[in-house]
Parts: structure tokens; sequence; C-alpha cells
């Protein structure tokens, strides 16, 4: 497995969480293949992908789940046939379950005005660590970032003269998104009076750190997201991406165009972003439904 994640990496240039998936993906096939008599790679068959599958739906596994272990199995094999470890393919036509599209939750505007309200409010006690939640909520919320983009952010990743912050997203494709006044407040409450009291020699250059001077990781905000929100009366439990699925309901209820949506999530695909236009015409029916005296 060592070498098929070594192309995952220098080839696909995929992230360490596709690599360590797609490789216990691959690991787990095999190991059921083999308890179904196949011998090595060579005797592996269409067919047998196909009941692997199977059995894991009969399981039951989620659609998002067998679409990606179905694609782990199909870079798996392609890879195998390039490098001459088998000669022929079986999983060429491995077809992948199509993934139900659900809405996402989002919040209301009113919602998502409660809980930085909620934020700002703990952050008047000058605790670093508040200054800082206050700082991740903004930014989350202003951006759009997913959660692993914003716990990779240095601090000179963020430009605040012309307020916008460089992300290295899915890919490592980096791209430019902006942010408002209210979230550049509050990073420079973070930046000048919370990071400097929990920094360290070796805090390096990580924009949001933990009160051990450490950068912080996606788990700590998702605590800090489920926290904050639990202060809400109404409001969903959400974590970081539903924050992202808000602020891009909001950009599209507000009038802004899909594409420029879609840029500033780093969707690679229109598809993606669409899904927040069913979020915004679904709200718009219940609303008409409930106010309409002939709905």
């Amino acid at each position: 497995m060592g070498d098929f994640a070594e192309h995952l990496e220098r080839e696909r240039d995929r992230s360490e969480h596709t690599i360590r998936a797609y490789v216990g993906d691959v690991r787990t096939c095999l190991t059921w293949c083999a308890e179904q008599g196949s011998g090595g790679l060579p005797d592996i068959e269409l067919s047998t992908l196909r009941a692997w599958l199977g059995s894991l739906a009969a399981g039951g596994a989620a659609r998002s789940t067998l679409s990606r272990r179905s694609a782990a199995i199909r870079t798996f094999f392609a890879w195998a046939r390039r490098s001459g470890r088998i000669e022929t393919n079986p999983a060429l036509r491995l077809a992948s379950p199509r993934r139900q599209r659900t809405l996402p939750d989002v919040l209301t505007r009113d919602g998502a005005t409660a809980v930085l309200d909620v934020a700002a409010v703990a952050a008047d006690d000058a605790d670093p660590i508040h200054l800082r939640n206050r700082a991740i909520l903004e930014l989350l919320y202003a951006t759009g970032i997913r959660v692993g983009e914003l716990t990779g952010l240095d601090v000179d990743d963020a430009d605040r003269s012309r307020r916008v912050v460089r992300v290295l997203g899915k890919g490592r494709k980096e791209r430019m998104v902006p942010f408002g006044l209210p979230a550049d407040e509050a990073l420079s409450a973070w930046l000048e009076q919370g990071r400097p009291a929990v920094a360290k020699g070796d805090s390096g250059p990580a924009l949001f750190l933990g009160r051990r001077g450490r950068r912080v990781d996606p788990r700590q905000v998702r605590e800090v997201v489920h926290s904050l929100l639990a202060h809400v009366p109404d409001a969903p439990d959400l974590g970081p991406h539903g924050l992202r699925h808000s602020a891009a309901t909001h950009l599209l209820e507000g009038g802004a165009d899909l594409r420029m949506v879609q840029e500033l999530l780093g969707h690679t695909s229109l598809a993606t972003t669409q899904i927040y236009t069913h979020v915004s015409l679904d709200r718009l029916r219940t609303s008409y439904q409930q106010a309409h005296p002939r709905a």
C-alpha cells in the first residue's frame, strides 16, 4: 500500500485525509476479496467488486460512503494496471451509486446574527480564547471557507488592508476570499490582544492558536461552533460546515451570482453550488405557505 499512497500524494496530489481514506478502503476491499477466495490482484473480477459493494450496502453503508469506496477502488486498480501489477483492470466498469442530494440545515439570517452576537458578548471579558472564538466564527461565516482551510491559515494569509484571506483549498488550489468589517474587527482584536497572550516560541505562523500556543485543529473549531450555537434558541445544532452552508445560502438570497459563490466556496463544479439555490427555494416555499392566505 505504500507505493499506492505515494502515487496518490505525488501524482494525484491528494490530501492526507483522502490518502488515508483510500488506502483504508482498498485494504478493506482486498481483505474481503481474499476471504471470498480470490488468490491475489490478478484473480479479482468485476463481479467480486460489485459483490463487495453490495455487501456494504446491505450492511447499511450510506450512498456517499459507497461512492467514495468505489472511487478508491477504481483509482487503485487503474494504478495497478498502469504500474504492471495486473494485466486487465476489473474496476473499469465499476459504477458509483448516485449520491442523495439532501438539503443542508442552515441558520436564518437572524440566527446567524444571534450566534455572532453571543461570540461578541463572550469576547468582552478579554479572555484570549474568547477573542479567538469570535474571530473564528466571524471568519467562517464571512467567507464560507471549510474548517480545514481555516485551521490551515497562517497570520500572513489574512490581508487586512484589502480584507481578503488567502486559502489553500482542495487539491491544493489557492483562492482569495473577501471578508467584511465585522470579521476584520474580530481579527484585529485577536491578533493584537488575544494571540500574543497565548503564543509561545514554537507557535509558528498559525493564525489561530489554542491555549497552549499550538495551532488549532478542526475538532477544537467544531466544539467552539457547537458550544456557541447552544446559546441561540431554536438554532439547529450545526458545525463549521453549517456556517459554510449558511453563508452560501445567505449570499444567494441576497442576490449574489451563482458563479461568484462557486468561486468563493472553492467548488470545482457549479452543480455542487447549485444545491444552495434549492435551499433558498425550499425556504421561500415554506414562507409562502405560511404567509399566503390561499397557499
